[in-house]
């Protein structure tokens, strides 16, 4: 597998050792680097050093929130064709219409167990990243 740049903005710190410990086991050679909010998130794509190939998007978060960093990045032709994965615990439809309005690939429901994560994230790199 060709090594793969991802980033996780989420500001729930369980939730990036876990998706980091899961991607390590689904992809160990994907690199993962990780944003506590939108606003975090858009200083790393625009400082240049991060080129990055996925993005996985948490929806509630302060200062920038998901819908908030979604709309910025696809506004921006540097960043507009980077799949965006919302990684969310909203069950909301509505979250799932506007954010595929605003440009997301998928709407994920965080999973209640590591392995349900493993097998989500098997999935939508199947599927992004082909």
């Amino acid at each position: 597998m060709a090594k793969k740049v991802i980033l996780l903005v989420d500001d729930d710190m369980d939730d990036q050792e876990l998706f980091g410990e899961a991607m390590s086991i689904v992809d160990s050679a994907a690199t993962c680097h990780f944003a506590s909010d939108g606003e975090e998130g858009l200083r790393m794509l625009d400082s240049g050093i991060l080129q990055c190939d996925l993005i996985f998007l948490d929806l509630n978060m302060p200062k920038m929130n998901g819908k908030q960093f979604l709309a910025e990045i696809k506004k921006n032709s540097a960043y507009r064709d980077i799949p965006v994965v919302i990684f969310t615990t909203s069950l909301r439809e509505q979250d799932g219409i506007e954010t595929a309005e605003l440009g997301a690939s998928h709407f994920l429901t965080k999973p209640s167990s590591f392995g349900e994560l493993c097998k989500q994230l098997e999935n939508v790199l199947a599927i992004t990243l082909a």
